[in-house]
């Protein structure tokens, strides 16, 4: 590992009050995590007017859907960048700017979809099939585009009439309209798109209920209502206002005072306080993700590159990196990092999702084989291991209980700590051992996977790289049959538990906190809040 100068090392192991956690079970009974209310079941008649203030947890990257990477970068498109498809309450695909779900040849290698007719961009210009080829052409080929591995399988984009595009693919691929239900699936104004070209971000243009204002960067970004949305009858919003509040006890401190009406992603240990406040609710969404750590087996000189060996002691030893797991207690990090409101997990994919074979079982903590594993490495102890994580207080307190909890076993953790931004840019040169990392996740498993886990993948920080990934990863990617697919990600992911370049900790579910005079806010298990119907009661 080379260690990056803008990672700063956390010296010391600050005192943490942990649950005893021998065995894998709590000494202590643990407390309920508050109540939650479905967003999506609020459907109190809205007045017409008003602006939303939304604080949002981070500054999003550019507003482009082709280069985009941000988690609140999704967020704001949610709400001003439709997409061919799109999912509902309860998971489940469907169509969006598209007129009906796709329809397959026989060997699965031509897609069609036909659009719906009469649809404008926010400038006015028409949505047709040309538009579709240009935007998912640029998706697919430019440079610059962080979309080319969704879109991989598209070798072409034929424009059959103005309202239906057919694509060519270079084999079956069924999770196509998942990746076209996410910003590989919007699509831009063409108008836009030659006036601003690969500066489009700065002033995108798209089908959306509201359109892009004004941004200020690290302070705000405003979009209008659009005059030129095809449902703008169901729009009673006049504004909406996200403001970038990055500290989690100020966002929910500008909640309370009404400065915003809605917060995203309340902290654990802020949301009773939201709860308490009578003014105020909290919402949950979110699942589809996961949170925790990648170990460098493979990276030595960039993600996409081919994997070599990487000489630290958790890189070269399946063993060691099967003790380091089992000295971690995921039940009792959920309970004194985030106060029970995540789902502690050892797999990438959730817990309900139908692809998720039923006889995966994950390790309970078990100190004394962790124990006999480092004895039996024949490394000298303590083993020194370096845990890179973003400094928000909240991922230092996760690295600190790793810390702890691993000491236990033998190891010997340093935290360094940096900014988000550069801690995935250390991921992806291959500059760390062990990171804290998550994922904001997709309805097909195949985007919790696939260019995450399997060789060459520029999200493969950990430089993994094995047939018995790679092959049936792939393999279920081409089959339609739910039961097949499940069945090879099931083998996938034994034997990315067996190898543990990721060591899976939790899905994280999403909190959105907002002022109880706000309703129709829709909050799926995407973590992305939809403000299309929403407003302020009458």
């Amino acid at each position: 590992m080379r260690p990056s100068p803008r990672l700063v090392a956390v010296l010391a192991t600050l005192p943490l009050a942990l649950t005893a956690c021998g065995g894998g079970s709590s000494s202590t009974t643990p407390t309920a995590p508050p109540s939650i209310a479905d967003a999506s079941a609020d459907n109190r008649p809205v007045k017409a007017g008003g602006t939303l203030n939304v604080a949002l947890n981070a500054d999003p990257d550019a507003l482009d859907p082709s280069s985009s990477t941000t988690l609140v970068g999704r967020e704001v498109f949610a709400n001003m960048c439709e997409k061919l498809y799109d999912i509902d309450a309860s998971s489940t695909l469907v169509p969006q700017l598209a007129a009906a779900m796709p329809e397959l040849s026989d060997d699965g290698k031509e897609v069609t979809i036909k659009l719906r007719e009469g649809l404008k961009f926010n400038d006015g210009t028409p949505l047709d099939a040309e538009a579709v080829k240009k935007s998912l052409d640029r998706h697919r080929t430019w440079e610059k585009s962080a979309r080319q591995a969704d879109l991989a399988a598209i070798s072409e984009v034929t424009v059959v009439d103005p309202s239906t595009v057919r694509l060519t693919l270079t084999q079956a691929f069924t999770p196509l309209t998942a990746q076209l239900a996410d910003r590989a699936g919007m699509i831009m104004s063409p108008k836009a798109l030659d006036a601003e070209g690969d500066n489009f971000g700065a002033n995108p243009v798209c089908v959306g209920p509201f359109k892009f204002a004004s941004r200020t960067s690290g302070s705000q970004i405003v979009l209008d209502k659009a005059a030129d949305y095809y449902d703008a009858a169901k729009v009673k919003l006049d504004k909406l206002v996200y403001k970038i509040i990055v500290d989690p006890n100020v966002r929910a401190a500008n909640l309370k005072s009404g400065d915003v009406q809605v917060a995203d992603q309340l902290a654990t240990n802020t949301v009773k306080g939201v709860q308490d406040d009578p003014n105020l609710t909290v919402v949950s969404g979110g699942g589809l993700g996961y949170y925790g750590m990648q170990i460098n087996i493979g990276n030595v000189s960039g993600s996409t590159e081919k994997p070599g060996e990487v000489d630290t002691a958790l890189g070269k030893s399946p063993e060691l990196r099967e003790a380091f797991e089992l000295a971690l207690d995921r039940d009792v990090i959920n309970k004194t990092v985030y106060n029970g409101l995540h789902e502690a997990d050892c797999f990438p994919v959730p817990l309900d999702s139908p692809y998720r074979p039923k006889d995966l079982q994950c390790p309970k903590r078990d100190l004394a084989k962790a124990k006999q594993l480092v004895q039996a490495s024949g490394v000298p102890t303590p083993i020194k291991v370096t845990l890179t994580s973003p400094n928000d207080a909240t991922n230092v307190r996760l690295a600190q209980v790793i810390q702890q909890m691993t000491k236990e076993a033998g190891f010997e953790v340093s935290v360094q700590t940096a900014e988000f931004v550069t801690t995935l840019e250390a991921g992806r040169a291959g500059d760390f051992d062990v990171m804290l990392l998550g994922w904001s996740g997709r309805v097909d498993p195949d985007g919790n996977l696939t260019n995450i886990v399997t060789t060459g993948g520029s999200n493969n920080y950990g430089g993994m790289s094995d047939p018995g990934v790679d092959d049936p990863i792939k393999q279920a990617a081409a089959e339609t049959d739910v039961a097949k697919r499940t069945e090879l990600y099931g083998a996938a992911m034994k034997r990315i538990q067996e190898l543990r370049s990721v060591v899976y900790l939790y899905h994280n579910k999403y909190y959105l906190g907002m002022s109880k005079n706000v309703a129709g806010v829709q909050y799926f298990k995407d973590g992305l809040p939809r403000f299309v119907t929403a407003g302020f009661t009458a």
